[in-house]
């Protein structure tokens, strides 16, 4: 079973950029889907995005246009590029895999996640 990291979370202010990270181990990613999802306090978990074994993205509404997921297989990395980030988007980080060959866009359910990494947008 694929273990998964997430880094890259932290405290920014708003308008600015990160770049979350979700590290793979114990086998390649190159038959899962990845998925980012979010839980801000209080509320459900939300999915952000994910990416399919073809490299095919797909992002909520919300996200699209200020985030962008992409992968690197030879890093078994996938990462989530935020930008024009605002307190709406604190929230704990999670990313998820799943060895599925079709697309992910209706995808919510996976088998693998992560520990999750903090992202807090305050002034």
């Amino acid at each position: 079973q694929v273990q998964l990291v997430e880094s890259g979370g932290g405290l920014v202010q708003p308008g600015v950029s990160l770049r979350l990270s979700c590290a793979a181990s114990g086998t390649t990613l190159d038959d899962y889907a990845i998925g980012w999802f979010r839980q801000a306090p209080g509320k459900e978990r939300e999915k952000v995005s994910c990416i399919s074994r073809d490299g095919r993205a797909y992002y909520s509404d919300s996200m699209e246009g200020r985030f962008t997921i992409s992968r690197d297989n030879a890093k078994n990395t996938v990462y989530l590029q935020m930008s024009s980030l605002n307190p709406e988007d604190t929230a704990v980080y999670y990313c998820a895999a799943r060895r599925i060959s079709y697309s992910c866009r209706t995808v919510y359910e996976f088998d693998s996640w992560g520990q999750g990494t903090q992202v807090t947008v305050s002034s």
